[in-house]
């Protein structure tokens, strides 16, 4: 298999905690390395519907491709996750396996991941394995709320998105081109 890798090392990142910004942290590093010409695959484990990232992403020239993988509306789990939620979250999974050993990407970035363990989608042996499986010179970004303790273990950089204060609490909904 043929890498174009330019990274001698590719580290495993955490971005979670209940604070805004974790995506955007995650968008905010794609970027930067298209800048520079990396390429980055994103797998959006809960995400189904319309944001502004996979508009501004068709115009990078596929520096920077996202997958969704949720469903239209938000994952609203109270005791069993639904069969459908816990196939999309399988495909998304295998789909980034696959991605990921292509070659193909230096960076991978799965989105809400961390919520899809939290709310049973996923087994932390699964997402484990996945890692184990990580190319030495690929980057990984995981995302999201609920980050269990294996997982942060074996990540190499942890960030705690930290809410001090957020304007939801004023009933502020997500706003185009801030939130979605």
């Amino acid at each position: 298999m043929l890498r174009t890798a330019q990274f001698k090392k590719g580290y495993i990142q955490v971005y979670t905690g209940n604070g805004k910004g974790k995506t955007t942290a995650a968008l905010g590093l794609a970027l930067r390395a298209a800048g520079y010409g990396f390429r980055t695959y994103i797998a959006q484990f809960l995400k189904g519907q319309p944001y502004g990232e996979i508009e501004a992403v068709k115009r990078l020239g596929g520096l920077i491709v996202i997958e969704q993988f949720g469903r239209k509306g938000f994952i609203h789990v109270t005791e069993n996750p639904d069969e459908e939620d816990i196939a999309r979250a399988h495909r998304a999974l295998d789909r980034s396996l696959e991605v990921m050993l292509s070659g193909k990407f230096q960076i991978i970035i799965l989105d809400e991941i961390n919520v899809a363990l939290y709310f049973g989608l996923l087994s932390e042996k699964e997402v484990l394995d996945f890692l184990a499986k990580k190319p030495e010179d690929v980057e990984l970004v995981l995302t999201g709320r609920y980050a269990p303790s294996s997982i942060l273990r074996r990540a190499d950089l942890v960030t705690e998105m930290k809410e001090k204060k957020h304007y939801y609490q004023k009933g502020i909904r997500a706003r185009k081109g801030i939130e979605k």
